[in-house]
């Protein structure tokens, strides 16, 4: 292997390339994958598992290799890099500008040649609407070819060129010199060069409205308040005269949904959404550098910018801003805002990103062969007796040992079951011990299960009636071997199958193995497991802030024998506020009639008590 730059290929027994990557000395790099296999990701073990050959490409410089790298990608679409799948089919606004007659419509789907396309867009809806106001000014055809031939053979406009949406270059109403001002006009318009659009129509209106020409002035009115009704839907987001993409992204371990803002002559454009495969264990630098890498050898609907800003500094950074001026022509800077109007920008796009993982995550959850899928794959990973229609998830949440809560979160069919979620509050352990902590939570809810288990059916009361198919813990080994212990001692191993999911490393071990079970990353299976995980973490962590907080503000009067909610705000507001409580004398208290003396006597006393 060279001790030189350049691109490699891992190919499997067929021939077919399963993953491609670049190098400064592809001797240091090639030699990383042949190191200790427990140090790696799991997704590089599985690719060096299908792997029977390497190969590499030997180039000048770096520069060289990131090239090669984008163009073998796109040649041969490997399996393990990390892949960007559009979250939906975005609609853009195109102008068959091959056309003898350019046409400006709203498309999707795959982009063609001869045509010029602006976006992409939200809504379709959205779109349509602002090109039914941008007719008004810029009246090109917006017909068929088809219809735009049947018009010409019977010499007469259809009804847009009667309510001046269409100039009629069907019939002969414009010539083509005029026709393809207006679409030039159109052009430079959704380019972003507004003020000039603007500054003719008034000019137009003014001129007009001086030459008596009443009619001809009010159609120009119309037509700027048409083309001023489209500008406020592009709302200033930098300087006139900036062009700039923002990338925002969120996700997991396992995918990410990336949200990129396309900025021109500061306005916001257009938009794209995708989700990332995160095919290795990829930190943040490293997934920025790989997502501005995709996107911009992918065909960018906008073309690349003078300024692309992200919200990690990428991996390699200088490199791809060298690749990027490259393919532009001239000098292009990735740039991590930190205040101000972009930072503004930044977060904004990054809280898109946000709604849109949510999106794709529920639209994932709520199918239910996907879900079927899942279980399956569960059933078969895990070797469980069947599918686990009922998985509980245990976590535990603490703070330096105070507050200490433990969670119970249910799926069912992989749907939460949100009826059956359970807190437990840590009653037997002093300190920091999650494995103790684990080990009460269990232990009462299995108890649970079994004393209303020895009850007649119809005396049960239903609330721990139905044993988990999957017991899963929040951990590794060592809350495996809780869980597994737990379930032993209560003589439920034979009923209640377990296993853990470790954070870090997203690795799933059953009792047994010292070896975690393979799920493949991004595998339905895994992403239930972790769905769970991540949901039993949110119920621990928000019933551990809502203890902390009621501690933190709980009242001197809290938990006086006698004195509930309605007496204590009674008394607060006979002498003014709990301080007034606090100092009032023992004679006072005992002298309001609708409280007992006994009360108002451990009212003082607790007021009274040292510390």
């Amino acid at each position: 292997m060279p001790d030189a730059p350049g691109s490699y290929q891992f190919r499997d027994a067929e021939g077919r390339v399963l993953y491609v990557g670049k190098a400064k000395s592809l001797r240091n790099r090639l030699g990383s994958y042949f190191g200790r296999r427990e140090t790696m990701a799991n997704r590089t073990a599985q690719m060096l598992d299908e792997a029977t050959t390497v190969e590499w490409i030997q180039v000048a410089n770096e520069l060289e290799a990131l090239m090669l790298e984008f163009n073998l990608i796109q040649e041969h679409r490997p399996r393990f890099n990390v892949d960007l799948k559009d979250d939906k089919s975005y609609p853009f606004l195109a102008v068959t500008v091959g056309d003898e007659w350019p046409r400006p419509m709203v498309t999707r789907g795959k982009r063609r040649r001869g045509v010029k396309y602006f976006g992409p867009y939200g809504h379709a809806g959205a779109i349509r609407e602002t090109l039914d106001l941008l007719l008004r000014t810029f009246p090109a055809r917006t017909c068929t070819d088809s219809k735009f031939a049947t018009h010409q053979r019977m010499g007469k406009p259809c009804l847009l060129f009667h309510i001046e949406k269409c100039s009629g270059p069907c019939v002969g109403e414009v010539t083509r010199e005029d026709y393809d001002g207006i679409v030039k006009a159109l052009l430079r318009f959704l380019d972003g060069d507004t003020d000039e659009v603007v500054d003719r129509l008034k000019r137009e209106m003014a001129e007009a409205s001086a030459d008596l020409e009443f009619e001809a002035a009010a159609r120009l009115r119309d037509r700027l308040a048409s083309v001023q009704k489209v500008l406020e839907k592009q709302t200033m987001v930098a300087g006139r005269d900036e062009d700039l993409d923002v990338i925002g992204l969120a996700g997991d371990d396992l995918e990410a949904a990336a949200q990129v803002f396309y900025v021109r002559r500061g306005r916001v454009v257009g938009r794209k959404g995708f989700v990332v495969d995160r095919a290795d264990d990829l930190d943040s630098g490293q997934l920025v550098a790989e997502v501005v890498a995709a996107h911009y050898r992918s065909d960018p609907p906008r073309g690349i910018p003078r300024e692309v800003l992200v919200p990690h500094e990428p991996e390699g950074g200088a490199l791809l801003a060298e690749w990027l001026a490259a393919e532009r022509g001239t000098p292009v800077s990735i740039r991590v805002p930190k205040r101000g109007d972009r930072r503004s920008l930044l977060e904004t796009v990054t809280r898109n990103a946000e709604e849109e993982f949510v999106r794709h995550r529920l639209k994932r959850a709520a199918d239910h062969n996907t879900r079927a899928r899942a279980l399956s794959e569960l059933q078969e990973a895990l070797g469980l007796p069947e599918a686990p229609l009922r998985i509980e998830c245990y976590d535990m949440s603490h703070l330096q040992g105070t507050d200490y809560v433990g969670s119970m979160v249910v799926m069912e069919d992989g749907l939460p079951r949100t009826s059956e979620y359970r807190r437990f509050k840590i009653r037997q352990v002093d300190g920091n011990d999650d494995y103790a902590a684990m080990a009460e939570v269990l232990t009462r809810r299995l108890t649970a299960f079994l004393e209303e288990q020895a009850l007649p059916v119809e005396e049960r009361p239903g609330r721990f009636s139905y044993p988990p198919q999957l017991l899963l813990v929040d951990g590794g080994k060592g809350q495996l071997g809780v869980a597994e212990r737990v379930v032993a001692e209560l003589g439920l191993a034979d009923r209640i199958p377990v296993a853990s999911l470790a954070k870090q490393l997203e690795e799933v071990f059953r009792p047994g193995s010292s070896e975690p079970v393979k799920l493949e990353r991004g595998s339905e299976g895994l992403y239930l497991l972790q769905r769970i995980r991540d949901e039993s973490h949110r119920f621990a962590i928000d019933y551990h802030r809502r203890l902390r907080s009621k501690r933190m503000t709980g009242s001197v009067l809290d938990g006086i024998p006698g004195l509930g909610p309605t007496r204590r705000k009674r008394l607060v507001a006979a002498f003014g506020g709990v301080r007034a409580v606090q100092r009032a004398p023992l004679e006072d208290l005992v002298a309001l009639s609708w409280l007992p003396d006994a009360v108002g006597e451990a009212v003082f006393a607790k007021a009274h008590r040292p510390g």
